[in-house]
């Protein structure tokens, strides 16, 4: 909105409460939507109009029916606000499970761009497939995705039975 007025006037109009489409899952105050991009258009636009105001790669908010969108909030007895989303394409042929993905910059560094990589894990896991993000990564991305994995890999060594774990660096520019 370009004015205060015009956003107390949409306020008093707009008795949407969550993000269209549909409850996927939800866990304490945490949910995620799935909003489809061809039958939400106008919605999915402005969340790609959204993520280019953080974002400086994202080019991306015109066509945006061949994606799915996964919105997360945060529910209180108001509603549920936008923390973040993630977006993949409904059919992507080099099996890439985001394309575009963004934490609001007030909610960063709480766990909350964690969770929105291992939900598109985890809906990859559910489809039966293999995926990695949409290449290239953006400097914030192979930030993100590196502290994930590294999040993944020291979880799974730390509950590991057996202490005889040997780390050898194979690749000394990673």
């Amino acid at each position: 909105m370009n004015s205060s007025i015009i956003l107390d006037r949409h306020m008093e109009k707009c008795t949407l409460k969550h993000p269209p489409g549909n409850e996927i899952y939800r866990k304490g105050k945490i949910s995620f939507f799935e909003v489809d991009g061809n039958k939400q258009k106008e919605y999915c636009q402005n969340l790609c109009l959204l993520a280019k105001l953080f974002l400086e790669y994202k080019t991306l908010f015109v066509d945006v029916e061949p994606f799915l969108f996964y919105v997360m909030t945060e529910n209180d007895r108001t509603g549920m606000h936008l923390l973040g989303y993630f977006s993949k394409e409904k059919h992507s042929p080099n099996g890439y499970n985001v394309s575009c993905i963004l934490t609001l910059p007030q909610y960063q560094r709480s766990g909350y761009g964690r969770m929105l990589i291992d939900f598109s894990y985890l809906l990859t896991r559910v489809e039966n497939k293999i995926g990695s993000p949409e290449k290239p990564l953006s400097d914030h991305g192979i930030i993100s995705y590196r502290s994930y994995w590294k999040f993944i890999l020291m979880d799974f060594l730390s509950s590991y039975e057996s202490k005889d774990i040997l780390i050898k660096e194979t690749y000394s520019n990673y």
